[in-house]
């Protein structure tokens, strides 16, 4: 019997420790790494199979700790726009989780492009997801070819105890939020995630945070946020981050740092060194960033958070008193919410994710152009958009600076991440546009900023995209070539690897990457998706078994 499963030979190990490249062989037995050795130092007769890597890189899988791969996990297990960039885990969880269910929420299906393509059996499995490791289990029963996990989204956490109600909470229900947070620590959650430029997590002030923090703080948890801010207000958010941090004693962890509109770009030189000095005072903070200079949220970000307050937001852009208060309220924001159309105008957002058909005109426009052919201004379009759809509308925002991604490419703290579902262009084409990043993310970064603009060298970026996000997680045996950890391994030709995906034609998958496997079984081999689904559920370290 063969003491390998499979050998790859001759390829340029890049390890993922960020440690220089080397020739040799990596050996893979069952679910694990058995041996990282000199080229031809493992003789072939031992091996099961032979992969000649001649001219290609080998390195870890890539890790994305900011995915949204949560209803398209479920349409399809195989998540192609992501194997085929060489992610093998995803962590999903910005804000929100599909479990758990109970307290006040449903087990209703958001409002999605990709809801229509979902089998309704899911409806009625969600509904019985009332621990937060049951929407896992689900999934990896469902079938799906990454290792996935998750944070606790904090919205569903608050709108479990609180519903959408735009206040503090009761004492019960900061304990129903403190009780279902150790719950979903016990179930192997990273942490919480509190997106707070988002309803209902926007409602929630600091010290609320602080609390929920706490309560997971004995789970080795990490805080994980999208700022308060990430634009006229950006230092402040990146404050309120540090001070949740050092009051709960967590661990902190910035979503997509960006400094988003034009005014604002100067400020991301002053957030990196504000996080560089907090590190030197041992403040535990790092980041992530997606390599193109374009956000993606709904349409709703350019209307004020208390216009869904109490979840009316679809009620209050149909009734004509409140519609001109919302009016008022995007076109002079106070300062107070991320008002994302003022940042860019009208002509620098554009709305993609329409789901009924006389909407679909749209899609791809400019809101100003949008406005000029429905005649109205762009507050009146937006109203009357959001209530034709009843969804948030996925948006692309051009609002960040080239230059800004570069330097922060060049940061040691900072990470890379895709803030996208993985896709498969066969069944997401026709549910209109996507950000470019859920096709292109790791790609970009090895074509565009290691081979082309030598941003950064080969290495980082493989150890960006790898052993330093399973550090933050504490995964302790994924993301390095090394002997006794899980087989989640990348095979790319160096000459090749780039993204192919833009805003005008996003779903084209992204090239060079050959092979994949993921727990030593191969997902990609020779550039197409083999069907495997061998992913498995990776859980933080206060998981109790």
């Amino acid at each position: 019997m063969p003491d390998y499963t499979v050998l790859i030979r001759n390829a340029r190990i890049v390890d993922g420790s960020g440690s220089p490249w080397r020739y040799g062989d990596v050996a893979l037995s069952g679910d694990r790494i058995s041996a990282v050795a000199p080229r031809g130092a493992i003789a072939r007769e031992n091996c099961a199979e032979v992969v000649d890597a001649s001219g290609h890189v080998v390195c870890p899988g890539f890790v994305d700790i900011l995915s949204h791969s949560f209803l398209s996990l479920m349409v399809d297990g195989r998540s192609l726009s992501k194997i085929s960039q060489g992610v093998t885990t995803e962590v999903m969880g910005e804000g929100w989780t599909p479990a758990p269910v109970g307290g006040r929420i449903s087990a209703d299906l958001p409002v999605h492009q990709f809801t229509q393509l979902l089998d309704p059996a899911w409806a009625e499995r969600m509904a019985s997801w009332n621990r937060f490791r049951d929407w896992l289990e689900a999934m990896t029963d469902h079938g799906v070819s990454p290792n996935i996990g998750s944070f606790l989204g904090g919205g569903t956490l608050r709108k479990y105890a609180m519903g959408m109600d735009m206040r503090q909470p009761t004492d019960d229900e900061m304990a129903t939020m403190k009780r279902v947070t150790v719950e979903a620590m016990e179930d192997g959650a990273f942490g919480v995630s509190f997106a707070l430029i988002y309803p209902p997590s926007s409602y929630a002030e600091t010290d609320e945070v602080v609390e929920i923090a706490k309560s997971f703080r004995p789970y080795h948890g990490i805080y994980i946020t999208h700022l308060r801010s990430e634009a006229d207000a950006l230092m402040e958010g990146l404050e309120e981050a540090l001070l949740i941090g050092r009051e709960a004693g967590v661990p902190v962890e910035i979503y997509h740092l960006k400094a988003a509109g034009t005014r604002n770009w100067h400020k991301m030189a002053s957030a990196m060194e504000r996080i560089t000095e907090a590190r030197s005072q041992g403040i535990d903070v790092t980041a992530d960033m997606y390599s193109y200079a374009a956000a993606g949220t709904g349409l709703t970000s350019v209307l004020p958070p208390w216009a869904a307050a109490g979840d009316k937001l679809y009620e209050n852009v149909r009734d004509s008193s409140m519609r001109a208060k919302i009016k008022e309220a995007a076109l002079h924001p106070t300062g107070d919410w991320e008002a994302m159309a003022d940042l860019v105008g009208p002509q620098g957002v554009m709305p993609v994710g329409f789901l009924k058909e006389e909407n679909q005109q749209y899609a791809g426009k400019r809101l100003s152009e949008i406005a000029t052919e429905m005649g109205v201004d762009w507050p009146h379009a937006v109203m009357d958009l959001l209530a034709s759809e009843e969804q948030r509308i996925s948006t692309f925002y051009f609002v960040m600076s080239e230059e800004n991604l570069r330097r922060q490419l060049q940061q040691p703290w900072i990470t890379i991440s895709t803030d996208a579902g993985g896709l498969d262009p066969s069944w997401a084409a026709p549910t209109g546009p996507y950000h470019p990043r859920a096709y292109g993310t790791y790609s970009r970064v090895l074509g565009k900023y290691v081979r082309e603009e030598k941003v950064i060298s080969l290495e980082d970026a493989v150890r960006k995209m790898s052993s330093a996000l399973c550090d933050r997680l504490g995964l302790r045996d994924r993301g390095q070539l090394r002997e006794g950890f899980y087989a989640d391994v990348v095979v790319f030709d160096p000459e090749s690897v780039g993204d192919r995906a833009t805003f005008t034609d996003p779903h084209r998958l992204s090239e060079g990457v050959r092979d994949v496997w993921v727990n030593g079984e191969g997902v990609y081999r020779d550039g197409t998706h083999t069907g495997a689904t061998p992913g498995r559920i990776v859980s933080g370290q206060g998981r109790r078994v």
